[in-house]
This record gives C-alpha cells, structure tokens and sequence, in this order.
C-alpha cells in the first residue's frame, strides 16, 4: 500500500518499538515526526537516514510527554510543518516494578501521566484535524498487560487497561468521521534493551542467553518466540490501509498466544 502524502506522528520513537513503526510507515511513503529521548547527535542520525532512505519529509519534536502543552506543542508543529497529522501513533511509555505497598507515589503519577495520560492529550490535539479532513488513524500502543496482569506493575497494567478502555470510546466518537481508533497490544518484544537484561542475566546465572529467552518466553507465551518492531510496524501499517477502514475500537493482539492461555 502507499501512505504517500500521509503524515504520521510516532511518539517514544527514537528507539525499539517506536522506531521499527515510524520506519514501517516511512517506508509507504509516509512523512513523519518523530518523538522521543536520547543522544541528541544519534536522533539526528536517526531523523536523517529516514528521510534518505525512504525519501519522506522526517521531523523531530522532543516533546516531554508529561506535559500536556508539550504534547500539543508537538501536534501543532507537525500539522503547521508536515501539513497534518494523519496518522497518530502513541507509543511512547516507562516501566517501574515493585509491589503496590512499596510503590513509590512519583512512579505511579509518572507511569500514568507517560503512559495514559499523554495519548488522551496526544487525541485531543489530533482528532481536530482528522476530523476536519475527514480521514485519520490513531494508534495507541498498549500491551498484553491492557488484557490481563502480572503482579508487581500495578501502574502500567493501570495505565494499560486505561488505554484500551480510552481507545474503544475514541473509536465510538470518531466512528463517522473517517477515523479509526485501534490498540495494538503486544506481548514479549526483542528491543535492544530486552537483549540487554537477557545477556545480562545469563553473565550473572552462568547460562546462555538462548536458556534465559526460553525461561523469559515462556513464563507469559504459549509460543517460544519473541515479536519483533518490525512486526509490530506491519501491523501499524496494515491499520492505516484501506483493508483495515471498518477495525476500530479494537484490541490487538500480537503477543504469542500470551492472552489466548
């Protein structure tokens, strides 16, 4: 399919799962923002070879996304820049794990505001514009963990289910205007920082790291077998087409059969 002459907004996409959708879509054609933290000289790398190897405009916004005026700071500058934003995909998110008695309150009020809070504001400054133009899609990156939960996440399996709840009423509000609001829900991801903890783990267990993904994998997964950011990008891609016009409100999953047990 071609997203030429789309614009597609992609928070938290500096790296992992963010990056792999923000290439997928260029890669159709689309221009994008991207968002996200990180080295500011490697960013620019980052902005620059997207926009050389897909031949699309690539804009960068270090929008906080904590921040509300931020979120719609960035929103603006993309549609006074890029000319719309077509596409929204709310990826960007954080983690803390402790048990809710040991929770730390500033965790929590981060957890919810990044991983919540900030795609409510990334839509109220987005669904404007779609609407106007009578075409949009919204993406929010939820999780397995927004279908069921696991003990010691108390505030991203929160914000999680919080996701999938704000994108089905997205979905009914939107559902005449040539919009679609859907949450891909994905279970265990292969990012650099996952490869990371695995070698990590298998230094100080004395193992392999083949052992400690099928330890990780299938803890959670019926299927041995980790998702990629590409993957997930594909699937971005095939809910912007027009395939995926009447999928809305929808949960998907692509998690290995995580919520299938």
């Amino acid at each position: 399919m071609s997203l030429k002459g789309k614009v597609a907004l992609v928070t938290g996409s500096t790296s992992g799962i963010g990056l792999g959708i923000a290439r997928a879509l260029a890669a159709q054609g689309a221009d994008i923002m991207m968002n996200g933290f990180g080295d500011a000289g490697a960013i620019e790398q980052l902005r620059a070879g997207i926009a050389a190897e897909f031949g699309v405009r690539a804009l960068y916004s270090p929008a906080d996304m904590s921040k509300p005026e931020q979120i719609a700071a960035m929103v603006a500058e993309a549609e006074a820049k890029l000319g719309a934003v077509d596409i929204q995909v709310n990826n960007a998110g954080i983690q803390y794990v402790a048990n809710i008695e040991d929770f730390p309150d500033a965790r929590w009020d981060a957890i919810i505001a990044i991983n919540l809070s900030a795609i409510f504001h990334g839509m109220k400054a987005a669904i404007p514009g779609m609407k106007k133009r009578g075409w949009g899609r919204i993406i929010n990156i939820a999780s397995a963990h927004g279908l069921v939960a696991s003990p010691q996440k108390v505030a991203y399996v929160a914000a999680k289910h919080g996701v999938v709840g704000m994108t089905k009423v997205a979905a009914i509000e939107t559902a005449n205007n040539g919009i679609t609001v859907n949450a891909i829900c994905p279970g265990w991801v292969l990012t650099p920082l996952v490869e990371k903890q695995l070698e990590d783990k298998a230094k100080a267990e004395g193992t392999t790291v083949d052992h400690e993904k099928h330890e990780f994998l299938t803890e959670k997964q019926a299927m041995e077998k980790f998702t990629t950011a590409d993957q997930i990008g594909g699937l971005a891609v095939f809910l912007c087409s027009d395939a995926a016009s009447t999928i809305t409100g929808a949960p998907l999953s692509i998690d290995g059969g995580w919520v299938a047990q």
